[in-house]
C-alpha cells in the first residue's frame, strides 16, 4: 500500500475519500473530502458513482494509524482495478494533531447510556442455542427464554438472571421425517433432560466484572454464576462479549461448553457406561447465549 503525507494530503490532485463510519464523517473530516464508509458492503459499488475513471487519482484515510479502515479500502479499490489509489495513513488522527482545518458539525456521536437497575429482558431477541454431538455427527437447536432480568451498575452488566422452558427444546437440523420428534422426545425422557419432573432450567448471574484491555468484540466481561438443571445447581463460570446494542439497549453474548454429566445429564457418557457402541454422545455441550434487555 501507497502512503503519502500530511503536506502530500493537503496538495492532493484528485478525489479524497474518508472510509469511516457516516456519523463519524459528519462530525469532522478534511475539507473536500467525500464519504464512502469501507465497512458497507455497497463501498465498491458506490466508488463507481464518486469516480468516473479507473485510473483516477485516489486518497483514503481513516481514524489513524492504529485503525485499519484506511489500508481496507486501498486493497479493494486495488482489487477493483483503480490503479492510482494511495492512503493518508495518518488518518483524522495526525490531521487533527497537526492542528489543521476540519469540516463538519464537530459532534461525534454519543454513546447511549442505560439506567442503573434492573431491567427485564426481551423474549424476542434473547435466545439459547444448543449443539450436541458424538464422534461423527451433530444435532443443534433452541431452547425457549421464557422470562429473566439483568442488573445494570455504573453503566455495566452486573447480574441478573434468565429462566429457560425445557419442555419447548427444539432440533433444527432435522424435520420430523428425518427424526427430529424422536430426538427431541429422547431430549425430554429421564434419558436426558426429564422435563417432566424438571420444566424448568435457569441461570443466575452472580457477579460480572470487566475484561481490561479487551478490544470492541472481544469478551470483556467474566460471568460468574449458578446454572440450575433437572434440580441440580452447580457453578459456571464463562466469558462474555457485553455492550450496547444500535437502538440503546444493554445485551451479551458468550459460547460456552458445559459437561452435562455434572447435572446428571449421563446418557451415552463414556465416563459412566462401558461399550457405549453407537451409543456414545459426548460429555459437552456447546452453548449460544445470547440476552437482550427489553
Amino acid at each position: 500500500m501507497k502512503t503519502i503525507s500530511i503536506e502530500e494530503t493537503a496538495a492532493f490532485d484528485g478525489v479524497l475519500v474518508d472510509v469511516r463510519l457516516d456519523d463519524d464523517f459528519a462530525a469532522s473530516h478534511l475539507p473536500g473530502a467525500v464519504n464512502n464508509c469501507v465497512f458497507e458492503v455497497a463501498f465498491a459499488e458506490r466508488m463507481t458513482q464518486i469516480v468516473a475513471a479507473k485510473d483516477t487519482n485516489i486518497c483514503v484515510y481513516g481514524a489513524g494509524d492504529d485503525s485499519a479502515e484506511a489500508a481496507m479500502a486501498v486493497e479493494k479499490l486495488q482489487r477493483a482495478g483503480y490503479s492510482n489509489a494511495v492512503a493518508f495513513a495518518g488518518g483524522l488522527a495526525a490531521w487533527q494533531e497537526a492542528d489543521r482545518e476540519l469540516e463538519g458539525g464537530g459532534e461525534g456521536p454519543s454513546e447511549s447510556k442505560v439506567a442503573d437497575g434492573r431491567h427485564p429482558i426481551d423474549l424476542a431477541e434473547s435466545q439459547l442455542l444448543w449443539v450436541g454431538r458424538n464422534l461423527l455427527n451433530r444435532h443443534w437447536g433452541m431452547v425457549a427464554v421464557t422470562k429473566g432480568w439483568i442488573e445494570v451498575t455504573n453503566g455495566d452488566l452486573s447480574g441478573g438472571e434468565f429462566t429457560l422452558d425445557m419442555n419447548a427444546i427444539e432440533c433444527s437440523d432435522l424435520d420430523d421425517k428425518s427424526g427430529g420428534g424422536i430426538l427431541i422426545a429422547h431430549l425430554q425422557s429421564d434419558d436426558f433432560f426429564d422435563t417432566e419432573r424438571y420444566p424448568e432450567a435457569s441461570f443466575c448471574i452472580k457477579t460480572a466484572s470487566r475484561l481490561d484491555g479487551a478490544a470492541a468484540g472481544e469478551p470483556n466481561l467474566r460471568v460468574e454464576g449458578e446454572l440450575t438443571l433437572k434440580g441440580i445447581t452447580q457453578p459456571l463460570s464463562f466469558d462474555a462479549v457485553a455492550g450496547m446494542t444500535d437502538d440503546g439497549k444493554p445485551a451479551a453474548q458468550a459460547t460456552l461448553a458445559i459437561d452435562r454429566t455434572l447435572w446428571n445429564v449421563i446418557y451415552g457418557s463414556g465416563k459412566m457406561f462401558h461399550r457405549l457402541g453407537g451409543h456414545l454422545v459426548n460429555d459437552l455441550i456447546e452453548l449460544q447465549i445470547k440476552i437482550v434487555a427489553a
